[in-house]
Parts: structure tokens; sequence; C-alpha cells
């Protein structure tokens, strides 16, 4: 069975975005070249609309070529791109599926609604936070929602020169 990784930055205060969903304020660094690393990993991301936006915002429709892009909206139409897969319901059940194919890893890029939805239907096996020296003090949180109560185990704790710091977590299996 493949692992789906919620790889995603956030601000020291838990926050991956501030409220319009930009990024201002995250540092470029040392850090970056090992995200970039981590694109070996997987063959498959998984983005929410918000997330894809950003991209959009940039001008760029298909942010990750190399991997099957599914976007995951109740209120798009369709993409720009026909490489971007629109999923409008049952996110659950494409995740199941997915995961039960061959190949590597399923990347969850982002999307806090996405996550909560993805984490409490116990599908999540790995958080990666790139925890940014940074202090939001609001903005969009790692999960929207309540995704109760879950005890992680630490499995990697990297700090770059950047003030970055890449903690590595195994999401016990529940139910």
């Amino acid at each position: 069975m493949r692992r789906l990784i919620y790889q995603v930055a956030c601000s020291a205060d838990g926050f991956i975005a501030h409220r319009d969903g930009s990024l201002d304020g995250f540092p470029d660094g040392d850090h970056v070249a090992d995200f970039l690393r981590t694109y070996d990993w997987f063959d498959t991301v998984l983005m929410g609309r918000k997330t894809y936006e950003v991209a959009l915002r940039e001008g760029v429709t298909n942010p990750y070529p190399q991997m099957r892009q599914y976007l995951f909206s109740r209120t798009m139409q369709q993409t720009p791109d026909e490489n971007v897969h629109l999923i409008s319901d049952d996110a659950q059940q494409l995740v199941m599926r997915l995961k039960q194919e061959d190949g590597k890893a399923i990347w969850l890029c982002g999307g806090a609604e996405l996550a909560g939805t993805i984490f409490c239907a116990g599908l999540i096996d790995e958080v990666i936070l790139k925890v940014n020296p940074l202090l939001l003090g609001a903005g969009i949180p790692q999960f929207a929602g309540a995704i109760g109560q879950t005890r992680l185990h630490l499995t990697e704790c990297k700090r770059y020169e950047s003030g970055v710091v890449r903690l590595r977590y195994d999401v016990p299996a529940r139910g």
C-alpha cells in the first residue's frame, strides 16, 4: 500500500499561509534544495483549491508536471490545464483507491480543509512539517476543523542554517 504524506511549510505558530493564502515572509534558503529532492519520493500530488490558486496567481496552471495531479474543489467547474484532474466530491474514496495502486508515495501538498478531511478518515500516514522561523499571528492552519488529539512518532528532525526545522512524523494507525 502506498503512503500518503502531508508535507507542508508552516510558521512557528502553525499556519501554512496568511488568511488570503499568500506566503509572504516564508524564507528561501538552504532547506529548499532538500525539499525539492523530496519530489522524487512521489508520483501523485493532491491539493486543495486554495493551494492551487497560489500557483494560478503566478500564471502556473500545471505546478507539478512530473506527477499525477488531483485538485479538490467543490466550487471550480474545470481546471485550466488538462493535466490537473478536478475532483469535486468524495475525496476519501479517491484517496483510498490511489493508496491501493502500485507506485511511489502520494503527496498532500496543501489545503487545510482537504488535510483535515483526509486526516479524520485515517488516510494520512506521515506528516512532514517545514517549520519556518516566522510568527504569522493568524492565517490558514495546518488542518481545518477538529481533527482530534493524535500522538505522532518523530522519525527525523533536521535544522537548516536558514532557521527552518524539518520535522518528520509517522501517524499511528487508527481505527
